[in-house]
């Protein structure tokens, strides 16, 4: 999901707004009552309105595309820009330009190719992801929660917590699809996408996105599968492939080939499956190859394990001299097998994978060392920032001692860059640098519920 920008004010509810917004619950009660219906008109839903608000939902500070147009820079004369855009995509004058290619460093080293869009044409994928987002939110499933409104990465994890933890899961697959967003086959995806959708217009404009191509370093290439990582329109197009190729398929399988119980939670194209019988999870591995292969995905070898996990881990393997339970990785923390302190009773420990801490902390130190020389004001400012972000998605229950320590190693850093300023710096008090943190960096302190309790809130069935 795109931060929106707080600065722009509420849009009126005009009679237009009020037509639009009524328009999409149309398109989703009619999608909810039939689930075989294909609408054969929606590109009308992209209004000037739309496009307006598709703009301004829009990161102000993004990175420029090919057109090297910014946010700031389109909204002068934004409806004389918006009329023109809205006349050219009804017309079928719009051209979809080509994705800027950009390499972001991974945790591991290697860098992950990422598609910048021109912006007219994140504003033209975020109004049509919202009309068909209206159709297919309809039909995801309720084990999907990557880029879909009202859920989040906590969502998935506490899903996850709560399934391994009360239901009969003694063993877990972490499975990973290799180079998803890269090998997504386009062919297919219209297929998947038709059935839904039958506006010619609209898949027209879907098709055009596609094959727009990327530009790396001024040259263009052909792009014949794959979709940007970065585009607007991305998230669901990538989710209705898996729609298709995974989460049906897991139903059929649990309801026809499981002897046990099987749960399984997905996050895009990163998936836990859990299962109560190995012979259950080794079938459905073999059955998962064969699946993928049909749709021109394949298993991520080395990124992909069934281990021993769940309430009777522990004892089993100690009983046959195999050391402790290993652990899974999945949305930035580590799973572990433990027993809470008070009554000894499994659970599910978390705690941030150690090579993101490492890596966050690197680009602390290095960011701080650039920075040592503006106003210590402005350093605050932006520490401050940085470990609240850090707090609200990893201060979940469990990680306490973990949270202190990324403190106390932010405050050393902050500490060396600010003696590091001049040769009088050396001379900087730790009770001076105490009074700095605690006026600007926030207090180490768990800012979630339990997994059980907020699941409850979130799905009370």
């Amino acid at each position: 999901m795109t931060e929106g920008n707080p600065q722009e004010p509420t849009a009126t509810r005009t009679q237009s707004r009020t037509h639009a917004s009524n328009g999409l619950e149309r398109i989703r009660q009619a999608a909810k009552r039939d689930s075989s219906t294909r609408f054969t008109a929606l590109l009308h839903h992209i209004t000037v309105d739309r496009l307006r608000d598709s703009y301004r939902a829009l990161k102000r500070d993004a990175a420029a595309g090919v057109d090297e147009v910014t946010w700031e820079q389109y909204g002068v004369g934004l409806e004389a820009r918006l009329r023109d855009l809205h006349d050219r995509v009804h017309r079928g004058r719009y051209r979809a330009k080509p994705s800027k290619r950009i390499y972001l460093p991974k945790p591991d080293g290697r860098q992950r190719p990422i598609g910048i869009a021109a912006l007219e044409d994140k504003i033209v994928q975020q109004a049509a992801s919202r009309v068909l987002g209206a159709i297919w939110e309809e039909d995801f499933a309720n084990f999907s929660y990557g880029f879909r409104p009202g859920r989040s990465q906590h969502n998935a994890l506490d899903a996850l917590w709560v399934a391994i933890t009360q239901r009969k899961v003694n063993w877990v697959l972490d499975a990973d699809i290799r180079s998803f967003f890269d090998t997504l086959d386009h062919g297919w995806l219209m297929k998947f996408v038709e059935h839904r959708v039958a506006d010619r217009r609209m898949l027209r404009l879907i098709r055009k996105w596609l094959r727009a191509g990327v530009s790396e370093d001024g040259r263009w290439s052909r792009t014949t599968v794959g979709t940007p990582q970065g585009a607007v329109i991305s998230p669901l197009l990538a989710n209705v492939y898996l729609h298709y190729v995974l989460d049906l398929w897991v139903k059929w399988w649990r309801k026809r080939r499981a002897r046990g119980e099987v749960i399984i939670v997905r996050y895009a194209d990163d998936f836990v499956m859990g299962f109560q019988y190995r012979d259950d999870a080794e079938r459905f591995l073999h059955d998962l190859r064969e699946r993928l292969a049909q749709f021109a995905l394949e298993i991520h070898q080395d990124k992909t394990r069934l281990i021993e996990f769940g309430r009777f881990a522990m004892a089993d393997r100690k009983k046959r001299g195999a050391g402790k339970p290993e652990t899974f990785d999945f949305l930035g923390f580590t799973h572990i097998c433990a027993k809470r302190r008070k009554d000894g009773r499994f659970t599910v420990r978390r705690k941030v994978i150690a090579k993101r801490m490492r890596a966050k902390l690197k680009e602390i130190r290095e960011t701080l060392m650039r920075r040592r020389h503006d106003p210590v004001p402005e350093q605050g400012k932006w520490l401050r920032a940085v470990v609240q972000g850090y707090f609200n998605y990893f201060a979940v229950p469990g990680t306490s001692l973990e949270m202190n320590i990324f403190r106390g190693l932010v405050n050393r850093h902050w500490l060396r860059a600010l003696r590091r300023r001049s040769q009088k710096g050396r001379n900087l008090t730790w009770e001076r640098i105490q009074r700095l943190i605690a006026t600007w960096i926030p207090p180490a302190r768990i800012l979630h519920p339990y997994p059980n309790q907020r699941l409850r809130v979130s799905y009370p069935r």
